[in-house]
């Protein structure tokens, strides 16, 4: 199997771990928002430690301190602009939010089109970097690089499709729409990122560094930017702390492991 069927396998199983973590949406009656939290604060902690140990520190190793540090802020800056581009409305926990917090003029009319809109462009943005460094690690021959950046985002998606399922589930959508879209949302962008990475690099040698530092940047702007700041001001701040803190551990022990 070459290396463009093996991204492919990889990215597509990576990207459907999203639809794991929509599954407690068929129990959702006894989720609790201290277990919506602390999911995010997981999510986030692995995220994190991926992008250091999964794209950063393996970017300098290929090709220096510059070209990772350009791509960091041009991913951070990026994700940052889109998020101003594209004015998505955050699905919380208890229903549909704007940008700060405060409800729509009327949530129940939100049309479809408007909705899907709405959360595509966001969870495009948040995952489609993540399958750009690993189509560009494959190009590049880097296979135990990219191989951990899909178990990492692998892990990472589970958390994240539970964050992103629960919420959707409390519009009334039914159940398996939940899962599929979950599923999709995972697994789309970063299928369609990996390939267009991986082409990236039949036309320019040498992008690894720079990719992997834009899908960190970018990476810790979704942390820092929405799932942090959606994971407080609840009552359950200790709890999405601790889990950030058992998320970082987590992908730090999966690194030493893979690493060995």
């Amino acid at each position: 199997m070459n290396h463009f069927w093996t991204m492919l396998w990889v990215t597509t199983v990576s990207g459907a771990a999203t639809g794991i973590g929509a599954l407690p949406v068929f129990v959702r009656s006894r989720v609790s928002h201290r277990t919506y939290d602390a999911s995010l604060g997981l999510a986030a902690g692995i995220m994190i430690a991926a992008s250091v140990f999964g794209l950063i520190v393996p970017g300098m190793e290929e090709g220096g301190l510059r070209p990772v540090m350009t791509g960091v802020f041009l991913g951070g800056f990026v994700l940052l602009g889109g998020n101003r581009i594209i004015p998505h409305v955050h699905a919380r926990y208890r229903g549909w939010r704007r940008e700060g917090g405060a409800p729509p003029d009327d949530p129940e009319k939100l049309s479809v089109v408007r909705r899907a809109m709405l959360i595509g462009g966001a969870i495009t943005l948040h995952n489609a970097p993540e399958g750009l460094a690993v189509g560009v690690a494959f190009a590049s021959g880097l296979e135990s690089i990219a191989f951990l950046l899909a178990v990492v985002i692998g892990l990472q998606n589970v958390p994240d499709g539970f964050a992103f399922a629960l919420p959707m589930g409390e519009t009334g959508m039914a159940n398996w729409r939940v899962l599929w879209y979950t599923t999709l949302s995972g697994l789309v962008p970063q299928v369609v990122a990996s390939l267009f990475g991986f082409g990236l690099v039949s036309v320019a040698t040498g992008v690894f560094p720079v990719a992997a530092g834009f899908a960190a940047g970018a990476m810790m702007a979704v942390v820092f930017r929405e799932m942090i700041p959606s994971s407080h001001g609840h009552g359950h701040a200790d709890a999405a702390t601790a889990a950030f803190l058992v998320g970082f551990a987590l992908l730090v022990v999966v690194d030493a492991v893979l690493a060995a």
